[in-house]
Parts: C-alpha cells; structure tokens; sequence
C-alpha cells in the first residue's frame, strides 16, 4: 500500500513539492518497505527459534536423511534456511510494489502478493515437471529442506534463490519504470491502464517461461523429479542412519553403514504403475545384514511421497524394529526413530546410470 495510499490520499502533489524527485521518492518508500519487511522476517526467526528452545530445548536434530546434527550444526543451518527465505520474500515484495503502483487506489494491489503466493503454494502441490516448479519464486520456501540432508542437497535451493532474486530486481525495475512514467498532476489518476499489462503483466509472463526453458536446459528437468532408483535410495539412505540410532538406544553393538549395507526395493501401486511420480502407494522393502549374522533382516515401509520430494515412511513390520512407537532402553521408554521418519527425495538430481 505503500504507493497506493497516496492515490486514494490525493498528496502525490504535495510529496513531489517537498523531494521534487521521483526517483527519490520511489528510492525512499522501496527502502521503507525493504526495512519493514526485513525486521519482520527477523524477527520471526528469532522468535521461532526462542520458541523451539523454550519447547524442546538445546538438542540433537535428526535430518531429513536420518543423520543426527548436533545442536550448532542444527542451528546454523536453521539461520542459513532464514535467510534463504528472504529471496522468495523479497520477490514477493517487489510484486507488491509493482501492484501497488499499477492498479492505484484499488484495494487489488493489496492483495496482489497474497494472491500470488497463495496461486505458488497451490502450483507446488500440483504434479507439475520439476523445471516450472523450480521457476517459481515461491520455490525457495521449501527447497532449504535440502540443507537438513548429507550431503546438502544445494541445487533446487540454489536455483529457487537465483529465481526469486530475479524476480525480485525484475518486479523492482517494472515497478520503477512504471512510477517514471505516471501522471502526477491529475488527481483522478488511477493506474496506467492499458500500460500495467504490458509492462506489468507481460514481462514477468515471460521470465517466468524463458526460467522454465533456462531450467529446463541445464538438466533434464521436465518430470516430475521422482523416481524408483531416486526413492530407494533415500529411503535405504535414511534407514541406515536411523538403525544406527536405534542400536545405540538398546546398547547393542555398534555398526557401521558399510557393515549394514542397507538396500531398499519399492514400487508403486503394488506394481500395476509405473514406478514414478508422488502418491501414497509407495511400498518399500529395506533389506541390512548384520555381523555375524547370515541372514539379512528385512523391513517394510509404506510411504506417502508429495510432488515436491518430501515423504513420510510408516513401518509396517516386523514389530521388533518397526512395529511399536516406543522401544524400552535401559534407561526407559524412548520414542523409535524406525516406527516412522520422513525424507526427502531430490528432485534435480540426475539418477546414475548402472
């Protein structure tokens, strides 16, 4: 509302008597904004992360891979997760400026942001290729979950903050180019008209499909980023992490990753479909060998995949790894890291070949 105000106001002429610049006009309210919208977000993650010590205290986070990060290394990757979140937020921002300068006294360039970032949360919940889905500003609102996985998984996060940046500095420019060019000494002036969809409307269409396309041509992009050798070997990956877990809740003898050599075997739909694309019909059969023991141990999970690569794996047997929330530790009752865990697939990776 930031410009909007001194539409419905009437004080654009007075504004320009006092600074006679627009374009330090246009500088100052952009500034004033930015510094508004940064303290917000500040101060959100401040009180979030306040909040998350107050309910659970200084501990040890599981990631999105199962591996344990210690209490700094959980902290500083919240931070950085902060701060990537300030690339969509500022693309949101800058939307709303232009919005707020192109649609003049109407409420409409109030709800401009809102409306574009309710349109992104849907889009990212619709099956669509993983190079629109990287396109969207909004995408960098929840690609930092790659950076609770080891390895980070850095690409799609670093993709959606370039793009939100992009649009940010194009939203930005519009919206300044648009402000130039406005009549200032009509007072019945409401928005440039004609003009707001050319330049307003129509640019950011088109960075929108020459991101896709960029997107697109970098790597091969244009499914959903979910497949069967991508699933399996998140979820072997996870559950080699977590049984490690376990073994040191029960005291048992320590193992390695390399001594487990934990494999998983999914389909989906019971093996009428083919075995890609998100769905609650994923099944997985893990498979770890212990030493000492000749016989493999085998575990079932059944896992609800969403369209942007994150699940959630239920156990489903045998009941003495899987099948119970709790596990008794000689120190009491300890809720099971193997009951139920999510994941994350990575929806950029390319799957290697052999």
């Amino acid at each position: 509302d930031v410009f909007a105000a001194e539409d419905r106001l009437g004080t654009w002429r007075h504004l320009l008597v006092a600074v006679r610049s627009p374009r330090r006009i246009f500088a100052a309210k952009a500034l004033a904004s930015l510094t508004v919208i940064v303290s917000l977000v500040v101060g959100m993650a401040c009180s979030s992360t306040v909040g998350g010590l107050v309910a659970v205290g200084n501990q040890p986070l599981i990631g999105l891979d199962g591996h344990v990060l210690a209490p700094s290394d959980a902290a500083g990757e919240v931070l950085l997760a902060w701060v990537c979140a300030l690339a969509p937020t500022l693309a949101l921002a800058a939307i709303g400026l232009l919005g707020s300068i192109a649609l003049g006294r109407s409420p409409m360039g109030l709800l401009l942001p809102a409306l574009v970032a309710l349109t992104m949360q849907l889009a990212q919940m619709l099956p669509l290729p993983v190079a629109v889905r990287l396109a969207l500003p909004g995408y960098a609102f929840i690609a930092w979950s790659g950076l609770f996985t080891s390895p980070a998984q850095l690409g799609p996060l670093l993709v959606g903050v370039t793009v939100s940046l992009v649009w940010a500095v194009t939203a930005t420019v519009l919206a300044y180019l648009l402000f130039l060019r406005r009549d200032f000494t009509n007072p019945s002036y409401d928005g440039p008209g004609r003009r707001a969809l050319t330049v307003g409307v129509l640019p950011p269409v088109c960075l929108l499909v020459l991101t896709v396309v960029a997107v697109a041509a970098a790597r091969p992009s244009m499914g959903s980023g979910i497949d069967q050798v991508k699933v399996q070997r998140s979820v072997a990956t996870a559950f080699a992490h977590l049984y490690r877990l376990q073994t040191e809740q029960l005291n048992r003898p320590a193992v390695t990753e390399a001594q487990l050599r934990v494999t998983a075997a999914c389909d989906k739909g019971a093996g009428r479909s083919d075995a890609r694309g998100p769905g609650n019909d994923w099944r997985c059969v893990v498979t770890w060998h212990l030493p000492g023991v000749q016989a493999p141990g085998t575990a079932i999970y059944q896992l609800d995949l969403t369209s942007d690569g994150r699940y959630m794996a239920d156990g489903d047997g045998p009941k003495e790894v899987n099948g119970y929330f709790l596990v008794r530790t000689p120190t009491g009752d300890a809720p099971n890291p193997l009951w139920q865990f999510d994941g994350n697939v990575e929806l950029f990776s390319t799957t290697p070949k052999g």
